[in-house]
C-alpha cells in the first residue's frame, strides 16, 4: 500500500509580510527568497499522477470556524501533553518515550494515574508474573484512565517464551541473599515459599552442572556456586549478594564461560499462544516476544494476529541472545519494533560489549525505521533506593544520545519502592539530554538508508527527509503531520528533527502505536480529503485551547489519500505561521 498522501514541498502561494520570511531571508544562504511552482512525476504503467507543492502561508482565525466547533469532540489531546505544551512550549516537550512495567508496587488504579501524569507513555506487562485476572484488571484500569480521563498510554504484554532456566522463590516480592547463606535449587515442586529455597521450573536443570561451577541470577543481580549435587537438586552457597526476584532466570558459568545449552524449542510456547488470545481480546496495542531467535517467528505472529484482529496490533522483538544478534537485520526488518533486553543479553555476551551491542541495534532501528526500546536496568538501585548512581543517570544520559526511542523501567516501577522517582528520573534526564543533543545539532551527522521500493514510498521518503531537514534549517517550532497509518510520522521521526511532531490520526491503533515513537505527539481527530480544512481546523482547536502563540511557525505534511480520488495523490509540504 503507498503511504503517500496529500504533501506538500514547497511553493506555490507565499503571503510574505510576515515573521517566517524574515526567517527564511536569513537562513537560507542569506539570500531573499522566492518560491515558483512546482513539480511532478507520472507513472504510466500505474496511472497514478503524483503532484508536489510547496505553500508558506499564514494562518489566519476563522470566526466561522471556532463558531462550529464542538467543545472536546474534534482533537484528541491527551492531558499530559496538553499541559506539558501549555508550560514549556513546543520545544519544551520531551520526545524520548516511557515505558513503565507494572507490577504489584503500582496496580492501583490511583498509582497507575500517577504514572501516566508522570509521563508513562506505554505499559509493559510481563506475562510471566501474576495471574491472567491480575493482569486483566491493570489493563481495564488504563483503558478506563484513557477514557474517562483524557490519557494516552499504550499497552504491551511481554510473552515469558520458552524459558527453561527459570527459578522461583515463592515470595510475591523480592527477597535478598546474603553473602556466604546456604540455598537449595531444587526442582521439587510446592506452593508458596520455603526458606532459602528456590524452586526451578525444569527436571534437567541441573544437568551437566558440576560442583565449583557458578549460577548466575538474572544476570548478575546475585551469584552462587555449586557445593554439591543431591541428585537433581543444587546446594549453593552466595558468593555475590543480591536481590533475587520472582521467577529469576539464571545461567551457569564455568571458568568464566557460560555453559550454553540449546533446547531446540520454539520462540512462542503453548503459554504464550494462550496469552496472545488474551491479549487480543483485551485490545491490547503492543506485544513483545521473548528470546526471538530469527524473523520466521515474527513473521508467524503478525500473519496470526492479521487474521485474528482487525486492530493494528505491533509487533517488538526482543533482542536478548546471541542467536538474536547473528540474525539482527533480517529480525528487525520482520518486527514492527525492537526492545534491547541488556540484562538476558549481559548474560550471553561480555559484559563491555553491551554499550557497543546497544549503539549497534540501535542504529540498525534507526536505518530500517523501526522503533527501539533500551531496557534492563536502567536504574537498577531505585528498586531499594530513591536515589539512583551516577553512573546510571549517566548510562540513561547515553541511550537518550544514541536517539533511542524509548526507555524502560523493569523493577523500579513494578516492585520497587520508588517509581515514581524513577520514573521523574528518566523524565528530567532525557528532556536534559535531548536539549544538549540539539544545541549539537548532532541530528545533521546521520545518514539514512533508502528504503522505498515503489515510486510513492520513495517520494514519501524522500519528502520527510527534506521536511525534517527544512524544519531544522528554518526553526519553525512544530512540524503536523496528517497520516491514517502513522507510516509518514514515523519517517519523520526517523530523521529526529528538532521541533516536535504532531501526528493526527482517524484511526485510534495508529494514535497508540504512534506512542513508541521518538518525538511523536499523537492525537486522535476526524479527518477528511480537504487537507486544507484538516489543517485549518486542527490549528484552530489548538490555538483555543492555548497552545499556539502568534507567530509560532509550522511545517504540515501529510500521507492521506484521497478516498474519492485514490489515483489521484497530492503530496505537499506547507510552512505556515500563526496569527
Amino acid at each position: 500500500m503507498a503511504v503517500v498522501g496529500d504533501l506538500a514541498l514547497m511553493g506555490t502561494k507565499i503571503t510574505t509580510p510576515n515573521k517566517l520570511i524574515g526567517k527564511l531571508e536569513k537562513r537560507v544562504f542569506g539570500v531573499p527568497i522566492s518560491f515558483s511552482p512546482k513539480f511532478s512525476f507520472s507513472h504510466n504503467k500505474s496511472r497514478t499522477a503524483i503532484k508536489a507543492v510547496m505553500q508558506i502561508e499564514k494562518i489566519q482565525s476563522s470566526s466561522e470556524l471556532k463558531g462550529s466547533l464542538k467543545e472536546g469532540s474534534l482533537l484528541g489531546f491527551d492531558v499530559v501533553s496538553e499541559r506539558e505544551l501549555k508550560e514549556k512550549g513546543f520545544l519544551g516537550l520531551r520526545k524520548t518515550k516511557l515505558v513503565c512495567t507494572i507490577g504489584p508496587a503500582c496496580c492501583s488504579l490511583d498509582e497507575l494515574e500517577k504514572l501516566a501524569i508522570a509521563g508513562m507513555n506505554v505499559a509493559r506487562l510481563n506475562m510471566c508474573h501474576n495471574s491472567r485476572e491480575w493482569h486483566q484488571d491493570v489493563i481495564r484500569k488504563i483503558q478506563k484512565l484513557n477514557e474517562e480521563k483524557g490519557y494516552s498510554v499504550s499497552i504491551m504484554i511481554d510473552t515469558e517464551g520458552n524459558q527453561i532456566q527459570v527459578v522461583d522463590h515463592g515470595s510475591s516480592s523480592s527477597v535478598k541473599a546474603e553473602e556466604d547463606s546456604i540455598w537449595y535449587f531444587t526442582t521439587e515442586k510446592f506452593e508458596g515459599s520455603r526458606p532459602f529455597t528456590i524452586q526451578a521450573n525444569y527436571e534437567g536443570f541441573s544437568e551437566g552442572v558440576n560442583p565449583g561451577d557458578e549460577i548466575v541470577i538474572d544476570g548478575g543481580m546475585a551469584t552462587f556456586e555449586v557445593i554439591e549435587r543431591v541428585g537433581n537438586d543444587l546446594r549453593c552457597k552466595c558468593t555475590d549478594p543480591g536481590l533475587l526476584l520472582p521467577r529469576a532466570k539464571l545461567s551457569f558459568w564455568r571458568d568464566g564461560k557460560l555453559l550454553g545449552r540449546d533446547y531446540d524449542l520454539p520462540t512462542l510456547s503453548t503459554k504464550d499462544w494462550s496469552d496472545i488470545v488474551f491479549g487480543i481480546s483485551e485490545d491490547i496495542d503492543f506485544i513483545a516476544v521473548s528470546f526471538v531467535k530469527d524473523a520466521d517467528a515474527i513473521k508467524h505472529l503478525k500473519d496470526y494476529l492479521a487474521s485474528k484482529s482487525s486492530k493494528a496490533i505491533k509487533v517488538l522483538a526482543k533482542i536478548e541472545s546471541l542467536e538474536s544478534l547473528h540474525r539482527l537485520e533480517e529480525i528487525v526488518e520482520a518486527s514492527d519494533g525492537i526492545m534491547i533486553a541488556r540484562g538476558d543479553l549481559g548474560v550471553e555476551i561480555p559484559l563491555e560489549q553491551i554499550p557497543s551491542v546497544q549503539e549497534d541495534i540501535t542504529y540498525v532501528c534507526r536505518q530500517l525505521n523501526k522503533p527501539v526500546i533500551v531496557a534492563s536496568q536502567l536504574l537498577e538501585s531505585m528498586v531499594e533506593y530513591p536515589t539512583p548512581t551516577r553512573a546510571e543517570v549517566a548510562d540513561v544520559s547515553e541511550v537518550v544520545r544514541q536517539y533511542a526511542d524509548a526507555l524502560m523501567l523493569s523493577g523500579e516501577s513494578a516492585i520497587g519502592s520508588y517509581g515514581m522517582k524513577a520514573l521523574s528520573v528518566l523524565r528530567t534526564t532525557s528532556t536534559r539530554m535531548e536539549q544538549s543533543c540539539r544545541e549539537e545539532s548532532r541530528q545533521t551527522l546521520l545518514h539514512q538508508r533508502k528504503l522505498g521500493v515503489s515510486l510513492p514510498d520513495q517520494i514519501a521518503e524522500q519528502i520527510c527527509n527534506c521536511a525534517v531537514e527544512m524544519a531544522d534549517n528554518l526553526g519553525v517550532d512544530a512540524i503536523f503531520v496528517y497520516t491514517r497509518h502513522g507510516k509518514m510520522a514515523s519517517l519523520l521521526s526517523r530523521n529526529r528533527p528538532n521541533p516536535p511532531i504532531f501526528a493526527f490520526t482517524n484511526d485510534n491503533s495508529t494514535r497508540m502505536a504512534l506512542n513508541l515513537q521518538w518525538g511523536v505527539t499523537p492525537l486522535l481527530t476526524d479527518l477528511s480529503d480537504d487537507m486544507e480544512g484538516n489543517v485549518k481546523k486542527t490549528v484552530e482547536l489548538i490555538k483555543a485551547k492555548g497552545m499556539m502563540k502568534k507567530d509560532d511557525a509550522i511545517l504540515v505534511v501529510s500521507d492521506i489519500i484521497p478516498i474519492s480520488t485514490a489515483r489521484a495523490i497530492f503530496q505537499s509540504i506547507q510552512v505556515m505561521t500563526i496569527t
